[in-house]
């Protein structure tokens, strides 16, 4: 008889709808749930539906049997809260072996009695997700509690799914999931069963959302929760419970293009009333369900609450011609994930990792654990991030701490805290238990540093095997068991023997694994240091071209060590070396997100003689850049810069200030700087139109060209933002000195893309001349700009993404703007679009006129001639003309999208 994957495979299959709501039709008393053999069990008993495997087990069968008549391809076991978390409010913990053997043999039974060799029947032992979660509090006041830890949570799930496998289930479903930490600890818990038990099965996956931004109950996006997951042998993934068919759509359109497992659904039947009942009909769920199957979708269909054997019969005839989904390839690019989703690809190249939260680093961060002055060491984990930290190094390991506690206690906190619990974590430390205690209490896909070969193979194994089993990337330190690697030859050689081992021993997926080959001092006065920096280059290189898909990370600060209490020199040195380390192949570092030095502004003495240094280009190199260090500690002169000193630069003329404090995210003297320039400047709006922008010009030439880094850039966005605060109070003074609004313009990041800079500074620019704004913000779905564009009557639609797949999204929007009868004007905007793809992918989808704008200075200008009766004709039919010959000469040439690197040595669009 077929197996489960080979019917997967062949045709959609169909999972029976709601247990409880079956349950309640037979309208059971008390007395039916406690039987005779628990009638003297203290407590109410009634709703207890995993019990009635004991007690009415002829109701439960006559469900599986009901479900299987309608044509249910798979059933699921009555244990969807037979764990002893759940059970213990009912007083049963000591029941949870003995329903679950008796839930699955119940449906084990009635499977088998329909099942054939042209229509086999499944079952799925369904293991819900507790009562309880381990990655929120349920104390307010105490966000650092939890009632319910990982190791509890593994416990009580094995002794459940152990049950189930013993009683014969085909798969294990843990569903309407809610805590993504608690899913991890039933997957750890199902591989630990299989092992136990000698028989392995498929394993599903369902989630829950729980609002209409697609985010589960514990905040974790879509995208974020697949991260976290990836670690697994999953069968499927995908969702239910939450709502209905058609709200669950847009999220199971995601899953589907995003997921490289089979994808399942089974939604309620529809949004519950006032009074909780669910009114969606068969007939009116079927329809919904047809558009999944048309669009291929899904592999596995069903219902959640509400959903009875009624419903389970009409999937029946749609999926008999229907196309089972495809499940896409794994991605190819390290992902990593906090709330949200961190994917290292083309568009976020290099991820700088927040040094702060280090105790042995920080002697603020270490003062303040000590003191348990735990909201202050937070403040610094949040600063990280607001200064642009991709990924946040958590170090707790000092003689005086309790390390594991600490490091649980601390990201118990940092989870409460959502700006900083969206990015990834880097649990560092060299304390196995450590890093142990702090996996357990992260539900996203942190990064561990680090392992090493310095204690040998059999211990490296056994803990790489473990990292993997938790969900986390890795850092393998260049050690082994002869010590560190310093030169060159022995870092590639290191490094070589961990990646055969971690790819062809633990299985360890080449994109999790980042290398550290060691970044040590340079100029310490020994010859044998000079190579150091240029070895670690040269290593790094090696690395990214022999040892496919692995990363290079590195601890920056150790570079400089020599010339600690010099920090102007520092930060030269670590902007040089990521300079020059990068473009190698470099993409990851620890270092402070707000170093403010930068490569392309060093003076010319001070960074011929660091690169002499670090590129070690002549004997004599150490002493010459120790000799500047003290030299230039005698000058009074800013040597920062070739630009004059602070002093000098304030006596610039009143645009140069502005443009020079925004590169530099000097926001100190913006108040006065700004108050001039209105006397010099017929509106507030001009001022950002001209010198700001300028400056923001500036800044995405220099990170296009590498001079520049992300928490670099992200202050000067910061300090945009401040600039623009100032200015407020007079643009809405002009603006109410005009008559009335120009229009109304929503504004959108497409879905799949967070960033929002340039759309903001557009939103500004557009505000200033009079047009009113709707910012729906960062990954908004199709459907929501078409709901909220016919609702509030816009006259313009502005559509902003930075990556590469957010072209594609932009397309799909269109195309649901045409769908809806719409012909409001769409703006297109961001770092990867073009004017080519405009005419070629997105402008042929939909019938208003669709306009590719290069920078937020042209908004105001197309928008007034997009709204002008008399100007309109003209400019749609020239810009008309204008994309048929892009298409007619590019019909046969493949379309060339740019990228980002391209797109900002061009110009910084301000869309971004």
């Amino acid at each position: 008889m077929a197996t489960l994957q080979d019917s997967v495979e062949r045709q959609v299959l169909i999972l029976d709808g709601a247990m409880g709501t079956m349950i309640q039709q037979y309208e059971l008393s008390e007395q039916d749930f406690r039987g005779e053999r628990f009638r003297k069990l203290p407590g109410l008993m009634k709703g207890h539906n995993d019990l009635l495997c004991l007690t009415r087990p002829d109701i439960i069968r006559d469900i599986h049997r009901k479900y299987l008549t309608a044509g249910a391809d798979i059933i699921e076991t009555n244990s969807f809260n037979a764990q002893r978390i759940s059970m213990a409010d009912y007083h049963t913990e000591h029941l949870v072996r003995e329903i679950n053997l008796a839930a699955a043999h119940l449906a084990r039974e009635a499977a088998d009695a329909f099942a054939t060799n042209e229509k086999p029947r499944f079952v799925a032992g369904a293991v819900g997700p507790t009562n309880k979660t381990c990655s929120m509090s349920p104390d307010v006041n105490n966000p650092a509690f939890r009632s319910l830890t990982y190791d509890e949570a593994v416990s009580a799930y094995r002794e459940q799914i152990e049950a189930l496998l013993e009683g014969g289930v085909d798969a294990l479903l843990i569903e309407t999931v809610f805590d993504t930490l608690n899913a991890k600890a039933a997957i750890f818990a199902a591989e630990d069963s299989m092992e136990a038990v000698g028989r392995k099965v498929p394993l599903m996956l369902s989630l829950t959302v729980s609002d209409t931004g697609g985010r589960t109950l514990s905040g974790q996006t879509l995208d974020a929760f697949l991260a976290a997951v990836m670690h697994a042998d999953l069968f499927s993934v995908g969702l239910n419970c939450s709502f209905g068919a058609k709200q669950l759509k847009p999220f199971l359109a995601q899953l589907a293009e995003k997921a490289p497992y089979y994808i399942s659904v089974y939604p309620n039947a529809g949004l519950p009333n006032s009074l909780g009942r669910y009114d969606e009909t068969p007939e009116q769920m079927a329809r919904e369900i047809k558009e999944f199957l048309d669009e291929r979708l899904v592999n596995i269909v069903g219902g959640c609450c509400g959903t009875t054997e009624k419903f389970i019969a009409c999937y029946v005839p749609l999926v008999e011609q229907a196309e089972p989904h495809v499940p896409v390839p794994k991605p190819d690019a390290l992902r990593l994930s906090g709330l949200e989703l961190l994917e290292q690809n083309r568009e976020i190249g290099f991820i700088n990792v927040g040094e702060r939260c280090n105790v042995a680093g920080s002697r603020r961060f270490l003062r303040l654990i000590r003191e348990k002055n735990y909201e202050e060491a937070l403040s610094i984990a949040r600063k990280q991030v607001d200064d642009g930290a991709l990924v946040i190094d958590i170090n707790m390991d000092e003689g005086l701490l309790d390390a594991p506690e600490e490091m649980a206690h601390f990201l118990h906190l940092i989870m409460s805290e959502p700006e900083i619990a969206k990015v990834p974590i880097m649990l560092d430390s060299s304390k196995w238990e450590v890093i142990e205690a702090g996996l357990k209490c992260l539900q996203g896909k942190s990064i561990v540093n680090s392992i090493s070969l310095k204690e040998g193979e059999k211990l490296f194994v056994e803990h790489a095997r473990m990292i993997k089993r938790l969900g986390a990337a890795v850092v393998v330190m260049a050690f082994d068991e002869r010590g560190q690697a310093a030169r060159y030859e022995r870092k590639i050689e290191v490094c070589a023997r961990a990646y055969r081992i971690l790819t062809e021993q633990v299985r360890f997926d080449p994109h999790d694994i980042i290398f550290d080959p060691n970044i040590l001092s340079v100029a310490t006065g020994m010859e044998e240091h000079d190579a150091y920096a240029v070895d670690f280059i040269r290593a790094t290189e090696w690395i990214r071209k022999n040892l496919p898909g692995a990363h290079v990370s590195g601890g920056v600060s150790n570079l400089s060590f020599a010339f600690r209490g010099n920090n102007y020199i520092r930060e030269a040195m670590h902007a040089v070396f990521l300079y020059h380390a990068v473009r190698k192949g470099m993409d990851m570092a620890i270092l402070n997100p707000a170093a403010s030095v930068m490569y392309e502004e060093l003076p010319a003495e001070v960074l011929e003689r660091i690169e002499d240094v670090i590129l070690n280009r002549r004997p004599d190199a150490a002493e010459r850049l120790i000799e500047l260090a003290e030299r230039l500690k005698g000058e009074s002169t800013d040597v920062r810069s070739e630009q004059p000193s602070k002093e000098a630069w304030r006596a610039e003329e009143v645009d140069k200030r502005l443009q020079y404090a925004l590169i530099k995210g000097i926001g100190d003297y913006l108040e006065e700087d700004l108050a001039e320039a209105v006397k010099r400047y017929a509106k507030a709006v001009d001022i950002i139109e001209g010198p700001l922008m300028d400056g923001m010009n500036t800044v995405g030439i220099l990170f296009g060209d590498g001079k520049m880094f992300l928490p670099q850039v992200v202050k000067t966005a910061r300090t945009m933002k401040k600039a623009v605060a100032v200015l407020q109070p007079l643009i809405e003074s002009d603006r109410r000195g005009g008559a009335k609004r120009n229009g109304k313009v929503l504004l959108a990041t497409v879905k799949g893309d967070v960033h929002d800079i340039g759309k903001n500074i557009v939103a500004v620019v557009m505000a200033c001349n009079n047009y009113e704004i709707v910012d729906l913000g960062v990954m908004v779905p199709a459907e929501t700009i078409v709901q909220r564009a016919k609702e509030l009557k816009v006259d313009l639609i502005g559509l902003s993404g930075l990556i590469t797949p957010s072209l594609e999204e932009m397309a799909h929007v269109a195309a649901e703007l045409q769908k809806a009868g719409l012909d409001i004007p769409i703006m297109i905007g961001g770092a990867t679009t073009s004017k080519l793809h405009t005419a070629l992918k997105i402008a042929p989808l939909y019938g208003g006129a669709v306009v590719y704008v290069k920078d937020a200075s042209q908004n105001a200008l197309i928008a007034q001639q997009l709204l002008n009766p008399k100007q309109k004709p003209d400019f749609v039919a020239k810009l008309n003309a204008e994309y048929a010959e892009l298409r007619r000469t590019n019909e046969r040439k493949p379309v060339r999208i740019v990228s980002l690197d391209e797109a900002r040595k061009k110009k910084l669009d301000l869309w971004k």
